[in-house]
């Protein structure tokens, strides 16, 4: 079973690394360079990392969270880097697979609008083993909670009891965005660290394998 959903996911990223959608076909202004896709399925991890789009370090390197937002994702969550990039333990697959360019103040853009309708079911429904879907943002708290009305991502957040307590799968704990932009955020919300993040670490933990 998990050899022939290699071979879906393998096919589906194939199909996504050759999309140009946001350039050849775009909703509003065109993708501003080249596509360069950044997405990780996999057929065996059973925790979901949802986040917004890749920014500039990550459409450089080509791998998700190779920047400090990515350390301290790490960090709340508890785990290595090599524990992190082992499609054993974690898929991540963001609601924009390119970086969308940057704003006039020099804010990243949101995610192309062109992206999650395009791929988006697919790819979930290919990976039925998932159990635990971490949703990092507004856009991907938009796209996976049934949340009513336009909450904050604070509100969103503060309310995580709601979507990580509820008795479906997969669980759902969502997220700020870990990028140290949000520093002063995690300031004012001390509850974020103390109740929030020790029943991440728990969940992540019953859930991926350590060597050694």
């Amino acid at each position: 079973m998990c050899a022939a959903r290699d071979r879906q996911l393998a096919d589906k990223v194939a199909k996504i690394r050759a999309c140009r959608i946001c350039v050849d076909r775009p909703e509003g202004k065109p993708l501003p360079h080249a596509p360069r896709p950044v997405v990780v399925p996999s057929a065996t991890a059973r925790i979901l990392i949802v986040g917004q789009a890749p920014g500039t370090r990550v459409h450089e390197s080509g791998r998700p969270f190779t920047d400090r937002s990515g350390d301290r994702l790490r960090e709340w969550m508890g785990v290595t880097k090599d524990e992190f990039y082992d499609t054993d333990n974690f898929a991540i697959v963001p609601m924009g697979f390119c970086f969308p360019g940057l704003d006039a103040k020099g804010g990243d853009l949101p995610p192309r609008r062109e992206c999650a309708p395009a791929w988006r079911a697919d790819l979930m429904a290919a990976m039925p083993q998932i159990e635990l879907l971490l949703v990092i943002g507004q856009y991907a708290q938009a796209w996976h909670l049934d949340i009513k009305g336009k909450p904050s991502v604070t509100e969103t957040v503060r309310n995580w009891r709601t979507f990580a307590e509820k008795n479906s799968a997969p669980a759902v704990i969502p997220l700020p965005h870990p990028s140290w932009r949000n520093t002063g955020w995690l300031k004012a919300n001390p509850w974020f660290g103390d109740e929030l993040l020790p029943v991440l670490r728990r969940a992540v933990a019953d859930r991926i394998v350590r060597h050694g």
